[in-house]
C-alpha cells in the first residue's frame, strides 16, 4: 500500500522561478514655488519628467531661451464656448467653421457652417501669420494661419497665438519635441485632455538671433504662400472642368432630381441593393448630365483610367521606432500636407504586404473607404515610399497624362456624390474595391481642356512638394542651429 502523500510526491515538480523585472520608477522633486507657478496643480502630469529634461535642454542652449508669451508671442486666446447655430452651404451670409482636426488640412472642406455675423461677433477669424494650437481632445497640433484658412471660422478648441513678428519661427518652435514635451505637460482633464491660453506663460522656447528668426520664419512663410498657390490651382481646374462639362452646382442638381423623399425604383435598376441612400435620384440626375455633356462617360475601373484599384486586407500591426519602419498614416491624415502623429510599420513583419498592397507611389488617387466615406488625396512625390492603412483605397492611373484630371473630378463635389453613393453598413459606413472601379468618369470632348486640368492638378502637386521641403528645412534649422547648436 502506498503512502497517501506518496504519490503526490513523486508527481509533483518544482515550480519555476518567475523573475518580474520592475521598470525603474520615475520620481523628481519639485519646489514649492514651481507648484504656486504652476497654479498650484498637484498631478504628477504637470512635473512630467521629459517636460523637465526638455525645459532644461532649452535653457541651457546656445542662445538660450524666453517665455513664449511676452518673448516672441504678444498674446494667446480662443474662442469662447457658444452655443452652434449651423446654417446651409447655400446661406447668403454662410461662412465655413473648422475644428482642430480641420485646421491641418491643406485645403480644408468644411461640413459645417454658421453665419458670418456669428463668427465675427464671437472673434472666430483668425488673421494672416497667426499660429494656431489644438487645445481640447488632441493637444499639441500646430497651424499655421495663411490666405486659405483665414477666410474660415475656427472653433473655441483652437488657441491663437499672435505675433508682431517671426511667427513662422514660434510656428517652428511649437512643433519641436522639446516644445511639445513642455505643451503636454500642460494638460488638464480627467475625461477630455485641456490647455488653457493662460498656461502657455510657462513654456520656454529659444531665443535665436534675429538672422536665424528670419530665415526659419521665411521659410515658413513660403512654404504656406506654396500650399495657397497650390489651391489656387486646384480651384481652376475644377472651374474648367465645371464649365466644359456645363454642371451646376451640386444642391441645384438636388434640387432637380426629386421635390420629394420618396422615388420609385426599377426593378432592372436594383442592383441587388435595397437600401435607398444607394438609389438616391441626384446621382441619376448627375449621370444622366455627364452623359449629355461629356464624349464619353467611362468608368474607374476602365483600362483607360486606371492600372489596378487596391483595397489592402486587414492585419495586425506591429509598430517601430521612427528611423525603423515606414511612415504609416491614416485617412484622417489624408489632407495634411506632413501628417501629425505618424506612425513606423515595421520591414521585418510586413515587407511583402508593404510592397503589394500598402506602398503609395506619386500620383495615386486615396479614397478613403471606412468610416467617413469619400476624402481623396493625390499622393505627392515626398509621400512616395510611404504607406496608408487598409481603410484608404489606392486607385494606380493608368498613366501621368490622366492622373490629376482622375484626382480634380473623384475630389469634386460631384465626384464624392458618385463615390458616396455605395455607402453602405449599419454601424461603420464602408465602401469596397469594386464599388469604385464602377465610379463613373466623365472623359471631355475637348482633349485640350481635359490636358490642362490633369496639367494644373499635377502643378498643385508639385508646388504642394516645394512647400514640403521647405518646411522640412526650417524645421532643421531649428533643429541643427538653434537648439542643438553648439
Amino acid at each position: 500500500m502506498v503512502a497517501g502523500n506518496l504519490a503526490r510526491k513523486m508527481n509533483t515538480t518544482p515550480e519555476p522561478k518567475v523573475h518580474i523585472s520592475e521598470s525603474p520608477v520615475k520620481w523628481c522633486s519639485v519646489s514649492l514655488s514651481d507648484m504656486v507657478s504652476r497654479g498650484k496643480r498637484l498631478e504628477a502630469g504637470s512635473f512630467d519628467i521629459e517636460a523637465k529634461a526638455a525645459e532644461k535642454a532649452i535653457i541651457d542652449c546656445k542662445y538660450g531661451c524666453v517665455k513664449l508669451i511676452g518673448g516672441i508671442a504678444e498674446r494667446a486666446f480662443h474662442a469662447p464656448r457658444f452655443k452652434r447655430s449651423y446654417v446651409t452651404k447655400t446661406h447668403p451670409d454662410s461662412v465655413g467653421f473648422l475644428g482642430s482636426s480641420e485646421m491641418l488640412d491643406i485645403k480644408p472642406v468644411p461640413v459645417k457652417f454658421i453665419t458670418k455675423e456669428q463668427a465675427q461677433a464671437l472673434n472666430l477669424f483668425a488673421k494672416p501669420g497667426d499660429v494656431l494650437l489644438s487645445c481640447s481632445g488632441t493637444i499639441g497640433n500646430i497651424g499655421f494661419v495663411s490666405r486659405t484658412l483665414s477666410s474660415f471660422a475656427l472653433s473655441q478648441h483652437i488657441i491663437k497665438i499672435e505675433c508682431s513678428s517671426y511667427s513662422g519661427y514660434l510656428y517652428a518652435c511649437l512643433k519641436h519635441p522639446y516644445i511639445q514635451a513642455q505643451l503636454q505637460a500642460l494638460i488638464y482633464g480627467a475625461v477630455i485632455p485641456e490647455i488653457e491660453p493662460e498656461h502657455l506663460n510657462n513654456v520656454l522656447i529659444p531665443d535665436a538671433p534675429a538672422r536665424l528668426k528670419q530665415r526659419i520664419s521665411s521659410l515658413v512663410e513660403q512654404s504656406y504662400i506654396l500650399r495657397d498657390e497650390s489651391n489656387e490651382l486646384i480651384d481652376r481646374a475644377t472651374d474648367l472642368m465645371v464649365a466644359e462639362l456645363h454642371l451646376p452646382a451640386i444642391h441645384d442638381f438636388q434640387k432637380l432630381s426629386v421635390p420629394v423623399s420618396t422615388f420609385d425604383v426599377k426593378l432592372s435598376n436594383i442592383n441587388l441593393r435595397l437600401d435607398a441612400s444607394y438609389h438616391v435620384p441626384a446621382v441619376d440626375v448627375i449621370v444622366a448630365h455627364l452623359k449629355e455633356s461629356a464624349a464619353e462617360v467611362t468608368t474607374v475601373g476602365d483600362s483607360r483610367i486606371s492600372r489596378s484599384v487596391i483595397l489592402p486586407g486587414r492585419f495586425k500591426r506591429v509598430y517601430v521606432e521612427e528611423g525603423y519602419g515606414r511612415i504609416f498614416i491614416g485617412g484622417k491624415q489624408l489632407g495634411e500636407l506632413d501628417p501629425s502623429n505618424k506612425k513606423y510599420l515595421s520591414n521585418v513583419h510586413h515587407g511583402n504586404r508593404i510592397a503589394q498592397q500598402l506602398e503609395l507611389k506619386e500620383n495615386m488617387t486615396l479614397i478613403t473607404c471606412s468610416g467617413t466615406i469619400g476624402r481623396v488625396a493625390l499622393v505627392g512625390k515626398h509621400w512616395d515610399g510611404w504607406t496608408a492603412n487598409q481603410h484608404i483605397i489606392r486607385v494606380v492611373p493608368a498613366n501621368k497624362d490622366i492622373a490629376g484630371y482622375l484626382y480634380i473630378f473623384l475630389a469634386s463635389d460631384y465626384g464624392r456624390t458618385l463615390i458616396t453613393r455605395y455607402t453602405y453598413g449599419s454601424v461603420v459606413d464602408e465602401i469596397d474595391d469594386d464599388h469604385v472601379r464602377q465610379i463613373p468618369i466623365p472623359l471631355l470632348r475637348n482633349q485640350d481642356v481635359q490636358q490642362q486640368i490633369n496639367s494644373l492638378a499635377l502643378g498643385s502637386n508639385a508646388k504642394r512638394y516645394e512647400a514640403y521641403k521647405l518646411e522640412q528645412e526650417a524645421l532643421r534649422i531649428m533643429n541643427e542651429e538653434v537648439i542643438f547648436a553648439k
